[in-house]
């Protein structure tokens, strides 16, 4: 694959406009309070524009998905036939999780009226089959699911004009690779590709070059936006693990205001750490890649709306999802993958905005958080609860931090 380097003509652009985007989508985004592009969107949507297929990665919080929605709608929109027959699926998108694919679902009808169907498992495929016949333009799903409907000959795709890889390390990781591939392959040649990721790996970039598409995906790297360094606050705080939800409690009890992410590896925490905060009066909710999809979904509404919060959640339910203005994210444990932690980190500090990362970690989590640290090239700042505060140790008085340790 070639890669291309990010110029500073793209990067000056103001305006939707002058980056090829019609009045009407500019007016869209608009509407939901987006009026100046991201350096993402400036780089990736004049490449899509000119019918390239792009392999890009950019930090979390960037502005991915419109980067890509943008053009694809627009072109699919301009293709002969489909405003006014609308009898095709012009466009694919391909998520790895639910609630990601609802997300992109969302975004898609905030900026254009082509009628959109969800694909996914865990919802019934015989309503699925009664929304293919409604002729959707765009079609929005897991791998897995389409490739069920492609094989039951209800999903046609031999119209199809570009497919996207949303969350395309996931989507190539070994649980989901056979599946992508597979539907990536019924795919015709002449199909425009393009993948997204916060993250490249060397294995990601091998299985893109190798698809059997005729025009190879340029890469196009963002310069860092140094999310991680420069907007988000890291914070260590020491725990025995038996003491862990306790002192999320006495976390969530000292930093009010605002939305807190909940993270844990361990799926059946989730629940544990939402019921043993709702019998301390802790209003929350949780959610894991267990439970069913209108519970999930229920969830996800009420913490994206304000109702609730605390989310409690899994790192595979949370992965690619954008909730707005989340102040603090909690990691009740170390994940043993460093991108799981990058990710993590990124539900916060969106949009321009400034956030916590909070690592509730024993001993050897304190460690690893450590060399982490050194590796990330972040700075992180221990820090304890006492008498209902977060504090660091250098403000505690030496009577102070007697007493603080006496009570542990």
């Amino acid at each position: 694959m070639n890669e291309v380097e990010c110029n500073n003509e793209q990067l000056n652009a103001s305006s939707f406009g002058n980056l090829g985007i019609e009045e009407k989508y500019s007016a869209a985004l608009s509407e939901i309070g987006i009026n100046v592009p991201t350096n993402v969107q400036k780089t990736v949507i004049p490449e899509i524009l000119s019918g390239k297929s792009v392999f890009f990665q950019s930090e979390t919080g960037t502005g991915k998905t419109f980067a890509y929605l943008l053009p694809l709608v627009q072109k699919i929109s301009g293709a002969e036939g489909v405003s006014s027959q609308k009898k095709d699926v012009r466009l694919i998108i391909i998520s790895p999780t639910i609630e990601l694919a609802s997300q992109i679902k969302a975004q898609a009808k905030a900026v254009t009226e082509e009628k959109t169907a969800l694909l996914v498992g865990g919802a019934p495929i015989k309503r699925q089959v009664e929304l293919l016949k409604e002729k959707p333009s765009i079609v929005i799903g897991g791998p897995s699911r389409l490739l069920e409907l492609f094989h039951l000959r209800k999903l046609k795709i031999d119209s199809a004009m570009a497919v996207v890889l949303d969350e395309v390390d996931r989507l190539v990781s070994p649980e989901l690779r056979d599946q992508t591939l597979e539907f990536l392959a019924s795919l015709g040649h002449e199909v425009q590709l393009v993948a997204a990721s916060a993250t490249i790996t060397k294995s990601t970039e091998k299985i893109m070059s190798d698809l059997h598409f005729s025009q190879k995906p340029v890469i196009l790297r963002l310069p860092e936006e140094d999310v991680l360094r420069k907007r988000i606050t890291h914070i260590a705080i020491f725990s025995e693990t038996r003491d862990k939800i306790e002192t999320l409690r006495k976390l969530l009890s000292a930093e009010k205001g605002g939305k807190v992410l909940v993270f844990t590896s361990k799926i059946d925490q989730v629940a544990n750490i939402v019921s043993k905060l709702k019998y301390k009066n802790v209003d929350c909710e949780g959610i894991h890649a267990k439970a069913d999809k209108v519970s999930r979904k229920q969830t996800i509404d009420k913490f994206r709306s304000g109702k609730v919060r605390i989310l409690v959640t899994s790192d595979l339910s949370a992965r690619g999802l954008d909730f707005p203005d989340v102040t603090h994210v909690v990691q009740m444990d170390f994940p043993s993958n460093d991108d799981f932690f990058i990710h993590r980190a990124g539900r916060t500090a969106r949009a321009g905005k400034t956030g916590l990362n909070i690592v509730i970690g024993d001993e050897y989590e304190m460690r690893k958080y450590s060399f982490l640290e050194k590796k990330l090239r972040i700075v992180v700042y221990p820090r304890m609860l006492y008498k209902g505060r977060l504090v660091s140790p250098q403000e505690l008085s030496s009577s102070d931090e007697i007493e603080a340790n006496g009570k542990k």
